[in-house]
């Protein structure tokens, strides 16, 4: 049986690694982290599967703030890395000017159907009442997926802490202040546990003795297509203001999402090609890409909340137990922040003062227990 650590973290998604790092980063050493990921390697599911942009302007007011923590964190990393995590990057929000007027955060630049189609020559056909103007995301930002967690793995690593593969937590009893826990061919102790186990994130905590939040695991797919003519290198990502589909620049061709949120469960979730092959003609009809094929498709779980922002703080029942979860399609764009909000809580008690007090309010998981008054 290993020794006592300080804190285990189950889940090797970004979420999880990205407060590995932290917490090594903070304590100038690793030692009494471990992280448990039930697959062979980190990030295979949804964390594997990103769009690979941030968009202050997409989400609730909490994950909003998040995002702008996380951006500006991703922009200036610490220590710097190899090759850049974040770079700046446009999106424009499509559609109808009510649906804009619903989804358009503050801060983004209104723009005319005459100002979009200079910015989007591709648009020029689409129908004037379905694509009406736009709203421009001046502050979005691309990122390398696999380099961020490479960065993470490293930055934790180098510090000491013990990043365990191939290890599905089974088993989990409380024994005084310690946990034991089952982790595939490890028995592991730990004085404090974090879920951030993504789509699993209920039935995980579930073996601790927690009662569930609630997570809804959604399907959404994404697909590399090739395009008649490859889109200029500055040209925005470019998103359905009804949330329909998004379609961004990927070297000579496009990434492209019907943005369907169909539930599931938790699972190696694969794209269902029919839902591309019906989004490539939608495009065909409202643009002028002229998507002529389906290189590569993949699939990832969005696991949301009831109330649509993430979970981060201790549980309100189970002592020595920590949410990390729900962080639906906002994980990335969120991580530096949920990292920093899961690090102040294990190493102070409460999220710092970096953070809104209705952001730090907004991410308690007891607002989903009895008598909290969540809807």
């Amino acid at each position: 049986m290993d020794p006592v650590c300080d804190v285990l973290i189950i889940g090797g998604g970004i979420a999880g690694l990205s407060l590995a790092s932290e917490l090594a980063a903070r304590r100038g050493s690793g030692a009494g982290i471990v992280l448990a990921e039930a697959e062979p390697q980190l990030s295979l599911h949804t964390s594997g599967r990103s769009a690979e942009q941030l968009i202050p302007s997409y989400g609730p007011a909490p994950v909003r703030e998040l995002t702008g923590a996380t951006v500006a964190r991703l922009l200036d990393p610490r220590p710097a890395p190899s090759r850049p995590l974040a770079w700046p990057s446009r999106m424009v929000l499509v559609g109808s000017e009510a649906r804009l007027r619903a989804e358009a955060a503050p801060g983004m630049r209104a723009l005319s159907r005459a100002e979009l189609v200079e910015l989007c020559p591709e648009l020029a056909c689409s129908p004037a009442d379905a694509v009406e103007a736009g709203r421009l995301d001046d502050t979005s930002v691309r990122t390398d997926a696999a380099a961020l967690v490479a960065w993470h793995r490293d930055r934790a690593a180098t510090a000491g802490a013990r990043l365990l593969t191939g290890a599905p937590v089974t088993a989990a009893e409380r024994d005084g202040d310690v946990w034991h826990v089952a982790a595939g061919v490890h028995r592991l102790r730990a004085r404090r546990v974090v879920v951030a186990a993504g789509a699993w994130a209920d039935e995980v905590a579930a073996l601790f003795g927690a009662a569930p939040l609630g997570l809804r695991p959604l399907r959404r797919t994404a697909a590399l297509v090739r395009l008649a003519k490859p889109l200029a290198p500055d040209h925005p990502m470019v998103v359905a203001a009804d949330r329909g589909w998004y379609y961004r620049r990927a070297g000579d061709g496009a990434l492209v999402s019907p943005s369907e949120a169909v539930p599931s469960a938790p699972c190696d979730a694969q794209p269902v090609l029919e839902d591309v092959e019906d989004l490539l003609a939608r495009l065909n009809t409202v643009t002028s890409l002229g998507a002529t094929g389906i290189e590569r498709a993949w699939t990832g779980l969005r696991t949301e909340t009831p109330d649509g922002v993430p979970a981060c703080g201790p549980d309100p029942a189970v002592p020595g137990l920590v949410w990390l979860a729900g962080q639906s399609g906002y994980g990335f764009q969120t991580s530096a922040a949920m990292a920093d909000a899961a690090a102040d809580v294990l190493l102070d008690g409460t999220v710092g003062a970096w953070c809104s007090p209705e952001t730090a309010a907004a991410l308690d998981p007891g607002r989903f227990r009895a008598g909290s008054g969540a809807a």
